[in-house]
């Protein structure tokens, strides 16, 4: 039949851009969404599956692209013409802002992916024509391809700056591997609009103590704090509050705090000489024919002095394009009053200052105007303990640069975890407590007889699976830290948290430490052993004969070595996988869940059987019952999925959080669960997981699959074998 009723519609499936209605999720906003834990997907990765950055990197001419890199630096560009014929500035903000989304509550953010490439970063109203500086580098990238990443070359680039311009940095590690996708479902704030007031995730603005967790910077679409006040109102004092709470989720303490303030802005300047309406849109708005680009002023000048970024307009410093003391001169020798940019940006200029002290135009050296400083900047001697490290750094200026140096290197590898990861020749031989450095351990010994050691003493298998997944699932591949290697979960504060359940733990511990000292061999390696025993000696319960693959090494870390504090922000609050939760949250378990099993490095199914094989293993916090979904503990069946897909059930409530599974005939209570139980039977990717568990014929592929993703968790900090 000849039928001209679809004539002229298009042929292909809309919605390639995602509109709003098309997703599962925007018909059921309260399902479980498993997409965190598909991120990075190996099939976005155009490398294929055996290429390893971290070998090629090694091969790279390193002398040839720093030099490269130096020569960049005074190339000025038509297209983006160079403040004063020199890019460091741009450079230096680049890499800032790559490595500042980082905070140390959760790991994530910071530059050790190159995901400044990508949504949301790359369109942040803080990015303002980062795009440039990413575009300005793609003949170097071009050039050495794939010896070198975004990732290394967007932190190279901030370092190479400061070294041309004239600061002894203190060293570079490459080594970070791109991704190729962004990292969609990282947490940046519940604000739906950018810059909304920072009011919005702080439960009182004037305690920054109360900004929600994990976040760090002050408002949606910034790195740090907003430079014209808090909320846009200057206050100094108020926004020193925020300065100090926001670094301090970056894991920088006060005397970092002030040398990276101050050596950001000795060099570069602030741009806001035009207007900001007339900029296009951000990257990720804009039309095809800007090619990546954004923030292009098609309307008036955009480029130069013209520049609009902040909306602040002017440098710091008398001479801007060198490291000097200069920031601090300027902060000390004159008095600073409140004023507007051209753009309307409120911003700090200093009262009668000598024209010889005044930077020159970008453009044009014949001009001089004044220098600005932003309301951190004042915070910087306003605030009474700033202010006298300032005057430390003031009084000695090879102090401040030896402090600024290594809190800048700090910044741009603190996520790229212990220094065992560093490539290249110029790692600094010194180990800093931030890396949580481990001593190497021992490999050669007989871990039989260590085995059999353990196996003789009282210890279950609850307790050996605990304790060894209790050391191990610190572990975040967020900034790599955690983990078993160095047993600091016998030292302050770990031994102490209570997700540890610290009365077994020391148990544990005083029957496999005595053990490590008699084979001279690490605690760490000692408890992993442990585990891999319990789960061997489950598996032999449940009618398989296995061996774990154990791999000997780990060292034990010490006191000395342990900054305890900066291990705070790994305490667990909930564990699904041992079915704890400290308190109730806003947040669900199993959403918890997922959150933690991202940071391990997890999949949905490797969490699946882990889940599955520690409750019947009887692993859960406290010995609770909840889950253990089986009349044969401590054996490693799969009763948990053949219990949680038998339709013999009913699932009942018995409170908030708990639940009861009844024989559907009589009504009798067989078993309880927690809302992480659940969630495996009522998720349908989860369920689809539990079936092919629960199957018949497939209590073998359990028990393998289990004893692979338990030995991944347990490895997960071994760098000398990742």
């Amino acid at each position: 039949m000849n039928s001209n009723h679809n004539a002229g519609k298009c042929p292909v499936m809309h919605g390639a851009n995602t509109a709003v209605g098309t997703s599962n999720m925007d018909f059921w906003p309260n399902a479980l969404n498993l997409d965190i834990l598909h991120q990075h997907d190996r099939k976005v990765n155009p490398m294929g599956e055996h290429f390893d950055y971290r070998e090629a990197v090694k091969n790279l001419d390193f002398a040839a692209l720093k030099k490269d890199m130096h020569a960049l630096m005074t190339n000025s560009q038509a297209w983006w013409p160079a403040d004063w014929g020199h890019y460091g500035g741009l450079m230096i903000r680049m890499s800032w802002h790559a490595a500042g989304s980082y905070r140390n509550t959760d790991g994530r953010g910071g530059a050790g992916t190159g995901n400044q490439r990508f949504a949301p970063l790359n369109s942040w109203p803080d990015n303002v024509n980062l795009d440039k500086a990413r575009r300005l580098l793609w003949p170097i990238k071009k050039k050495y391809g794939n010896q070198v990443s975004w990732a290394d070359l967007l932190v190279l680039a901030g370092t190479i700056a400061y070294e041309n311009m004239g600061l002894k940095t203190f060293g570079f590690g490459f080594g970070r591997a791109d991704i190729w996708q962004p990292e969609k479902d990282t947490y940046w704030g519940a604000e739906k609009e950018w810059l909304a007031p920072s009011d919005e995730r702080y439960g009182d603005v004037n305690d920054p103590s109360t900004m929600e967790n994990p976040l760090a910077a002050v408002q949606m679409g910034l790195i740090y704090v907003n430079p014209e006040g808090v909320n846009g109102h200057p206050d100094p004092l108020k926004t020193a509050l925020q300065v100090r709470e926001t670094f301090l989720r970056m894991a920088m303490n006060d005397e970092e705090t002030v040398a990276l303030t101050a050596g950001g802005h000795t060099v570069g300047k602030c741009h806001g000489n035009g207007r900001a309406e007339n900029l296009g849109p951000d990257p990720e708005s804009a039309d095809v024919t800007e090619q990546g680009l954004g923030w292009n002023n098609h309307t008036s000048r955009g480029i130069g002095r013209n520049t609009v970024s902040s909306g602040i307009e002017g440098a710091w410093t008398t001479h801007p394009t060198q490291w000097d003391n200069g920031y601090f001169y300027l902060l000390f020798a004159y008095d600073w009053e409140l004023k507007k940019s051209p753009a309307g940006a409120w911003q700090w200029e200093p009262i009668n200052i000598k024209e010889e002290d005044k930077p020159v135009d970008v453009e044009d050296p014949s001009k001089r105007y004044n220098p600005i400083m932003t309301d951190a900047d004042m915070a910087m001697i306003k605030d009474p303990i700033y202010l006298e490290i300032s005057k430390k750094f003031y009084a000695n200026p090879d102090y401040f640069s030896d402090v600024f140096a290594r809190a800048w290197f700090k910044l741009t590898h603190r996520d790229m975890g212990p220094k065992v990861r560093y490539i290249g020749p110029d790692v600094p031989a010194e180990d800093l407590i931030w890396q949580d450095p481990v001593p190497a351990g021992c490999t050669e010994y007989d871990v039989a007889a260590v085995k059999a050691k353990i196996a003789a003493s009282d210890l279950s298998i609850a307790d050996k699976v605990a304790t060894a997944w209790d050391s191990a699932r610190t572990f975040r591949g967020s900034d790599l830290r955690g983990g078993a290697n160095g047993a600091r979960i016998r030292l302050a504060p770990q031994k102490e948290w209570q997700g540890n359940e610290p009365q077994r733990l020391a148990h544990v511990l005083s029957t496999l430490e005595p053990i490590a000292a008699q084979f001279g061999i690490s605690v760490a390696d000692t408890i992993v052993i442990a585990g891999n025993l319990g789960v061997e000696q489950a598996a032999n319960a449940a009618g398989f004969n296995i061996t774990v693959p154990f791999s000997p090494g780990r060292g034990d870390a010490t006191a000395e070595l342990t900054d305890a504090t900066s291990f705070d922000v790994l305490e667990p609050i909930h564990d699904g996988y041992r079915n704890w939760v400290k308190k109730d949250y806003i947040v669900t378990p199993e959403e918890l869940l997922l959150d933690r099993t991202q940071l391990m490095g997890l999949t949905a199914h490797e969490m699946t059987c882990l889940v599955g094989g520690m409750r019947v293993m009887g692993a859960n916090y406290g010995g609770s019952e909840h889950g253990v979904f089986t009349h044969k503990v401590g054996a490693l069946t799969n009763d948990f999925f053949v219990t949680l897909t038998d339709m013999a059930y009913t699932w009942k409530p018995a409170s908030k959080s708990h639940y009861q599974i009844c024989d559907r005939t009589t009504g009798e209570v067989k078993f309880t669960a927690s809302r992480v139980d659940l969630v495996f039977g009522s998720n349908a990717i989860l369920r689809a997981y539990a079936e092919v568990y629960a199957q018949d014929n497939n209590q073998e592929k359990f028990v393998h699959d289990f004893v692979q993703a338990w030995v991944k968790v347990m490895n997960a900090d071994r760098f000398d074998l990742n």
